[in-house]
């Protein structure tokens, strides 16, 4: 791609106002082919004759901008005309929204000083074969746009009784350096429109509109009305112990959407940034708020495109919500980027939650591209001594690297390679992964272990001492363990490249003895989880002992946090006590998977007991009820309780060995992956237990103590085991 488009922007500062730069022309022969580039230093709409070009919403999407924005190509032959209006409006967006960061984020300070910039360029080939170029420059022109105000945050002023004018001259900006790329990543896009569940006034007299489903996205208001008549909405989660509209846990973030009307039947949807929200409260709407209906209101939620890939279904209600509310967790948290939450001040790509999912991620989802695009982010981010900072992309810049938050690097390489089998994207991030474990040699206080520096410890682990959100897992334990892992990763992935990685495995080898020798007993849960998942202690036995006897004598019930909770259900199993793993997952007391899902949640919490059972809150100031770390459980159930494992990356060879569960009744797992659909059933019939599986690849099944090699194929096997199968 060539450019011979200028950036431009507006020839005075529009404030809060988002500029509408406009571009009219006249064809006069028949067209070929036409197509639009186009980006924008924040997120555009591009609209051509009246018509929005392409489906991308809150383009060009969220990139480490320095060095990789993106531009987009639109095939526009079908929207052209003799005479054409070009109108493209720019927003902030991520780029230059006030976005959440330490002690006033300096990459982001600088963001917001920088005007809307627009970068576009229409190519037309004629039949004739002739060409035409039409480029962002001097003869463009500008003007107010009816989005009067547009933040990632705080929401979008949208005034539809404004007429129109874009006559204003342009400036041009002297811009030399262009860090930009071709779209990367999957395309944002609207995916579904929910209707209201319920519309309803609340005892504090204020006339909420329920969903059902807690979604991110917007809402879309249809009415008629005079103009100049007003709407206003708040987005909400949840409901307070009284049945009120609740939103202290968005913080400082307002989420207000404001429209102004236009006279007659009217329509509108947000064109610049998001919600996360299952309620909306009407503030202001014509006639009263009594006026509204539910036929006024429509969400539509909004995320990354992306192929749906896995399925799980079982006999059991609370845990169907469950499948369903990791699932919709997903959708709302990847929007370019895997957030943590799509709702509050925050909304960023947090790396501990990243690497925490993206087993299950790439379960549930064909999440390839979006991962690929996502780390290319994240190298790029990678300070010159190797750390990776706690978000991507970092607007932090130059914070010290955290346990498991960094460790996202050597990570989710790995489990892209392992979901995909794709070898050329695990060479294009291998140099990452070994700079990243280079950094800890660097860093640390202790040879061979990782000691000293700031963590996020087993993040809001139960076990916490009074006041601490870290959780009572030793610090240095935590980041050795995973020094110890990421070393392990990088000699695997070196392996598979055909690359030298001996100083990797010699490594290794010190790092283990030396966390034996540091670390000869554990003290909580999360330390017996990650000694054993990571293949650190030196009798795997007798750590899960152990770990039985912590759950135990807490009431039964998980105490790990961020960093424990995804293993914890694997190293139960991998030590034979898959009974005790099905007590953790099926359990429906606080705290547990399942407690969210009896409280009404429609997605996963941040805190175990977000909503207590006298219906307080958690926290007010850190309380999201759409943050899908703890979703990572999927993975255990599609590859224990289902029994769906690679043994080749990609799944090119796969393994086969369910564990059925007679609180369950019934599980089925599907799995369309590049080599074609997986498939494991398990249900309780009269006659014992009934496995009905299908596989597209050789595979080894195993059911019960019996094991069996076979070809691609669907079988049907029957077994008299009881309600156990360890």
């Amino acid at each position: 791609m060539e450019w011979k488009a200028k950036w431009i922007r507006e020839s005075r500062d529009a404030a809060d106002v988002c500029p509408l730069y406009r571009k009219e022309f006249i064809i006069e022969k028949e067209v070929d082919q036409a197509t639009l580039y186009v980006t924008a230093w924040g997120v555009y709409e591009a609209v051509l004759n009246g018509r929005r070009v392409g489906e991308f919403v809150l383009a060009p999407g969220w990139t480490s901008y320095e060095t990789r924005l993106q531009y987009q190509a639109y095939d526009v032959k079908g929207l052209l005309a003799r005479e054409n209006k070009l109108e493209v409006t720019v927003g902030k967006g991520w780029y230059r929204s006030p976005m959440l960061g330490w002690e006033h984020s300096p990459v982001q300070q600088e963001r917001m000083k920088k005007p809307a910039g627009l970068l576009a360029q229409l190519e037309i080939i004629y039949r004739d074969g002739s060409e035409t170029m039409l480029v962002t420059d001097e003869n463009w022109t500008w003007g107010e746009s009816g989005v009067r105000f547009s933040e990632i945050y705080d929401g979008e002023t949208y005034d539809a009784s404004m007429t129109l004018r874009a006559d204003r001259p342009v400036r041009v900006l002297d811009v030399r350096e262009q860090a930009l790329i071709p779209q990367q990543g999957e395309e944002v896009r609207e995916q579904e429109k929910i209707r209201p569940a319920r519309i309803f006034t609340t005892p504090a007299g204020e006339r909420v509109v329920d969903f059902g489903q807690e979604v991110t996205g917007y809402v879309e208001i249809s009415l008629t009305a005079n103009r100049g008549e007003r709407v206003e909405l708040s987005h909400g989660e949840v409901m307070d112990s009284k049945g009120n509209f609740y939103t202290a846990n968005y913080r400082e973030a307002k989420a207000k959407l404001k429209y102004i009307c236009k006279e007659g039947r009217q329509s509108y949807k947000p064109k610049m940034t998001f919600f996360g929200f299952r309620y909306i409260r009407i503030d202001e709407f014509p006639g009263g708020t009594d006026q509204a209906r539910p036929e006024n209101f429509t969400a539509i939620a909004v995320h990354s495109q992306m192929r749906r890939t896995g399925y799980l279904r079982c006999a059991h209600p609370l845990l169907n919500r469950l499948f369903e509310n990791i699932v919709w967790g997903q959708k709302g948290n990847f929007v370019d980027v895997p957030t943590d939450c799509p709702q509050r001040n925050e909304r960023l790509g947090w790396t501990g939650d990243a690497q925490v999912f993206i087993r299950t991620a790439c379960l549930h989802f064909d999440v390839k591209k979006f991962f690929i695009k996502w780390l290319d982010d994240m190298a790029a981010d990678q300070q010159e001594d190797g750390q990776i900072g706690h978000i991507v992309p970092d607007i932090w810049k130059g914070k010290p690297s955290s346990a498991a938050w960094g460790d996202a690097a050597a990570i989710c390489p790995w489990e892209l390679y392992q979901a995909y089998g794709d070898l050329e994207a695990l060479r294009r991030q291998f140099p990452m992964m070994k700079k990243w474990v280079d950094s800890i040699g660097k860093h640390t206080t202790t040879p061979y272990l990782w000691t000293g520096g700031e963590h996020y410890g087993d993040w809001l682990g139960l076990d916490a001492p009074s006041g601490s959100y870290k959780g009572s897992s030793r610090e240095d334990f935590i980041a050795s363990a995973f020094y110890a892992y990421s070393t392990k990763l990088v000699t695997w992935a070196g392996e598979a490249l055909g690359e030298e990685v001996s100083a990797y495995r010699e490594l290794y080898r010190n790092i283990e003895k030396a966390f034996r020798n540091a670390y000869p007993e554990y003290r909580t849960q999360t330390e017996c989880v990650l000694a054993l998942y990571f293949g650190l202690c030196e009798d795997p036995k007798k750590t899960e002992a152990l770990l039985a006897e912590m759950i135990r004598a807490c009431g039964g019930h998980l105490e790990t946090g961020f960093v424990g909770t995804p293993y914890l259900l694997h190293v139960l199993s991998d030590q034979g006590d898959t009974k005790l793993a099905y007590d953790l997952l099926l359990r429906e007391e606080y705290p547990s998977w399942l407690y969210p899902v009896t409280k009404g949640a429609t997605t996963i919490w941040e805190h175990w007991d977000g909503i207590r059972q006298d219906g307080s809150f958690w926290s007010e100031d850190m309380n999201s009820f759409n943050h899908y770390a703890y979703g990572a459980v999927a993975d255990w159930v599609y590859r224990v309780a289902a029994g769906i494992t690679p043994l080749e990356p990609g799944y090119k060879r796969v393994r086969v060995a369910p564990h059925p569960e007679e609180r369950l009744g019934e599980l089925e797992a599907i799995l369309h992956t590049e080599e074609g659909t997986i498939r494991s059933r398990w249900q309780k019939t009269e006659e014992g237990w009934r496995y009905d599986i299908e596989t597209p690849v050789c595979a080894q099944i195993r059911i019960g103590e019996e094991e069996y090699e076979v070809p691609a194929g669907v079988y049907r096997y029957y077994s008299r085991l009881g309600g156990r199968n360890d």
